[in-house]
């Protein structure tokens, strides 16, 4: 269970209440368990957990010279999900931020070419968890407070963070 863990944290999901991602699990486990993940949820497997597993093994390793790359790198097509977000909700959150991340607290980190702070709204719960596209779920945040809130190993201390701040986010009712 724990590597299923591994997997859904690499993917930049939650992973499985109590059961911390195990280290050191190989490309190969974890590529089977991509796979058996998207049969379950009847979508299109990804390789996202396989490549980042496959790159921290290398980064341990740490080859003395750099190597040669891919002059002709392949490409693949994939068929993707994508949400209908509500622009009404990404410009009521953005403009409630007024140019400040609403988990750092600083300023926006530059400002786009029309003169707007670039922040990015992100959702709580994700709309691929059947989260809701709504106020009570969206945050403008900076893109380094974004990505923790995807990778950072307290990504879930981080979310509950948001929670404690912005009294008009809405925990999850969730069964017991």
């Amino acid at each position: 269970m724990q590597n299923i863990s591994h997997v859904l944290a690499q993917q930049g999901r939650e992973w499985i209440k109590g059961l911390r991602p195990a280290r050191n699990v190989g490309a190969n486990v974890t590529r089977e368990i991509e796979l058996l993940l998207a049969e379950v949820e009847k979508s299109a497997p990804t390789d996202v957990a396989t490549f980042n597993t496959q790159v921290e093994a290398l980064r341990k390793k740490q080859p003395p010279s750099p190597p040669s790359g891919n002059k002709t790198p392949s490409k693949s097509e994939t068929t993707s999900t994508s949400y209908k977000r509500d622009p009404s909700v990404v410009a009521w959150v953005l403009n409630e931020a007024g140019d400040e991340c609403e988990s750092c607290g600083c300023a926006s980190p530059f400002v786009k070419d029309d003169g707007s702070p670039y922040l990015e709204v992100h959702h709580v719960v994700r709309l691929a968890d059947n989260g809701p596209d709504t106020v009570d779920n969206a945050v403008a945040l900076c893109p380094n407070c974004h990505r923790a809130l995807h990778h950072a190993v307290d990504k879930h201390d981080r979310r509950e963070s948001l929670y404690d701040k912005l009294s008009r986010l809405r925990k999850p009712h969730r069964a017991t």
